[in-house]
């Protein structure tokens, strides 16, 4: 179980949406929606933390809109992730993140950031998942992909396919299977959740006959799960998406990032979002990078970012009323 934050949020606490990486389209698109959404979804107001400077010369928002956290530590260039600003990035997470565990906001929404000058700055995670277990002491963060009436976790994430098959192991299965079947009745309402699992193999291994990960590994962790739910699994990965299939089940756990990714992002590229179970706090983002090479070009698209917030409302609804 996660560590419970430090105070449950009132009902109209706001939603924050961190700035994410300066130099790509992150702030465009946060400035973006909260304009889209006039600055409130439902009871909650929406305010945007991060460099103030950079957000607000990307439109008028009000002072009272605005979480002003650490400064730049170099000049922006749009297009360029500089290292030097990895601080700034990386306190506007966790100013976010620390007033949720406080109960001064309802959940986080977090624009993309860029790993790769993010690990060059001395930022030591792979990614937003990784680090918001840490800083909220969780002991498993889960990446749940929604859009298009799809729901999706892979088991791995970001990591080489040469290394998926060591990764995968029952305990795994079944503690994010858990978290999973958890999230399903107590952030989306579903009172008798259904959880489809994929196997790793062609034909989910042929009993054995194509890889022998489905016979000793995810079929055991599938009959440990059925206590908690109806568990589907496992299923050859081939067959899981089509409109059919998708209809019996109410997310589907996979065993590696594009085997998930890829039917998800098919059915809902535009407006896709990133939720994080397993957490104590509300955490959403969009379903995309940064987009270094059309930031500031006026041609990034806001409907990830407003889908991920109105997914966030929706969440923090149902868990704190």
């Amino acid at each position: 179980m996660p560590r419970k934050s430090e105070n449950p949020p009132p009902p109209d606490a706001p939603i924050l949406i961190t700035m994410g990486e300066p130099a790509g389209i992150g702030p465009e698109v946060a400035v973006a929606a909260w304009h889209a959404l006039d600055g409130r979804i439902g009871k909650h107001v929406l305010k945007l933390v991060g460099d103030a400077s950079v957000l607000r010369a990307l439109g008028d928002i009000p002072q009272t809109a605005l979480i002003d956290s650490h400064a730049l530590g170099a000049p922006l260039r749009l297009g360029h992730a500089d290292p030097a600003n990895t601080h700034a990035v990386v306190d506007a997470i966790d100013t976010a993140v620390a007033m949720a565990m406080q109960g001064a906001a309802s959940a986080v929404v977090t624009a993309p950031i860029h790993k790769a000058s993010l690990l060059q700055g001395g930022f030591e995670f792979a990614g937003h998942t990784e680090y918001l277990a840490k800083i909220t002491e969780s002991d498993r963060a889960v990446m749940m992909l929604a859009g298009g009436g799809l729901r999706v976790v892979p088991l791995t994430i970001h990591i080489a396919i040469s290394e998926v098959p060591t990764r995968i192991t029952e305990v795994a299965i079944v503690e994010t299977g858990e978290i999973i079947l958890r999230a399903l009745k107590e952030d989306f309402g579903i009172a008798k959740p259904r959880l489809a699992v994929s196997g790793l193999n062609p034909h989910a291994g042929e009993d054995g006959e194509i890889g022998r990960e489905e016979r000793d590994i995810i079929r055991p962790a599938c009959e440990a799960l059925r206590v908690e739910g109806t568990v589907l699994g496992p299923l050859p990965a081939d067959t899981m998406f089509h409109e059919e299939a998708r209809a019996r089940y109410d997310a589907a756990l996979c065993m590696y990032h594009d085997q998930a990714l890829i039917p998800l992002k098919t059915l809902a590229f535009w407006d896709g979002v990133n939720i994080t179970l397993g957490l104590p706090i509300v955490r959403t983002s969009p379903d995309h990078g940064t987009a270094l090479d059309i930031a500031g070009k006026g041609k990034a698209d806001p409907r990830s970012m407003i889908a991920a917030i109105k997914m966030a409302s929706g969440i923090a609804d149902a868990r704190f009323g």
